[in-house]
């Protein structure tokens, strides 16, 4: 029998306790030199070209002579900040996408107070997203754009897609759940099982606002052992490099980062989607309306990724099903949930993706 190949002398043990004490003291002097402006978030430059109540328009500034003359609109989760598409210098969604020729804005949610307890899904669609749209429309003498929903973003988007389908030039969804009802496996679908299980009205009476630390608790839950310890045990091997350190800390800031969420909306949205599975029913209501995925008769991109704990593939493949385009593309990345904004082999194939089947059907 062949044995390990290990040094289990106490020279050797001794030797490795004494890197690793090296480690952890220049990762203490590293930690100690940093502060706040440090962990720089967003590098990309924008202008805030619009404002309502929390929520912030911003256009980032083109990378190219001649951008595309069709603007993308980024919509993203309540959840989390949007950020994330622009985490940093050389991993940014963003700036890949700019410098593709595409002309994007970003809708930032903001962060609701207890005054915003009782916006629903018609305020954030219909309401916010509409105004949104209208704004850039009017800014670029257009009657239609472009609209990227991610996450939850993207259910946003395909519900108002739905019902303002003459507002929306091409559809891109991106990590984006569709059947909320998909079996959980080994490593995704478990949050379809316990939102299902969740009593959304005794938490909305009981909290108002569902805050988000108590949703990035449970987020983190889903893979306790990966996300809530291995990382930091991982980390050691970072300490004595202050680049890979910064980028730890950078992608730590953004997970806890939770805004809370608006109680109404939060309580449709459970109920509804994950409870119900009304979206690829066409039951879901909003402002009076019905939400039918036929209305997608615009071209719609559908990127989902393969190792999502959040968003089950399947889930997101569902789309294929019940849109009304003949205009359909799916493609898939092999990464997780976050892996498709900060991956460096997502960023060189995804941003092409896009910008030329944008381009495609400019």
């Amino acid at each position: 029998m062949d044995t390990p190949d290990f040094d289990l002398s106490p020279q050797a043990a001794l030797r490795e306790l004494t890197a690793m004490n090296r480690k952890m003291m220049r990762g203490t002097e590293t930690l100690q030199a940093l502060d706040a402006e440090d962990i720089e978030i967003g590098p990309s430059a924008k202008t805030e070209v619009y404002r309502e109540d929390k929520l912030r328009l911003y256009q980032y500034e083109p990378r190219v002579e001649a951008p595309h003359p069709v603007p993308v609109l980024i919509v993203y989760a309540l959840v989390n900040r949007p950020y994330m598409v622009d985490l940093q210098e050389n991993l940014s969604l963003v700036q890949n996408l700019l410098d593709r020729g595409l002309d994007l804005y970003l809708i930032d949610w903001g962060y609701p107070s207890r005054v915003d307890r009782y916006l629903t899904l018609d305020d954030y669609i219909n309401g916010y997203i509409d105004r949104c749209v209208d704004t850039i429309c009017a800014r670029h003498d257009l009657e239609a754009i472009n609209v990227l929903g991610i996450c939850q973003g993207g259910v946003f988007s395909m519900c108002y897609g739905s019902l303002h389908a003459e507002k929306v030039q091409n559809l891109i969804t991106m990590v984006a759940p569709v059947d909320f009802h998909v079996e959980a496996t080994d490593h995704t679908g478990l949050l379809n099982v316990w939102a299902r299980e969740m009593d959304a009205d005794l938490m909305v009476d009981a909290f108002g606002n569902i805050p988000g630390d108590l949703m990035n608790f449970g987020y983190l839950m889903l893979k306790p052992f990966s996300l809530s310890l291995q990382k930091y045990v991982n980390m050691v091997d970072l300490l004595d490099d202050e680049n890979k350190l910064v980028n730890f800390l950078r992608m730590e800031k953004w997970i806890f980062d939770s805004p809370d969420q608006a109680g109404e909306a939060w309580r449709q949205f459970i109920q509804d989607f994950y409870q119900d599975n009304k979206l690829i029913q066409g039951e879901v209501e909003i402002g009076g309306q019905r939400v039918d995925l036929q209305n997608l008769t615009m071209p719609v991109l559908n990127v989902y990724a393969e190792y999502d704990h959040l968003v089950p593939p399947v889930s997101s493949q569902a789309l294929a099903d019940h849109v009304g385009t003949d205009d359909y593309t799916s493609e898939s990345f092999p990464v997780g949930h976050i892996g498709m904004y900060v991956s460096s082999k997502v960023q060189g194939t995804l941003p092409p993706l896009v910008s030329d089947w944008v381009e495609a059907r400019a």
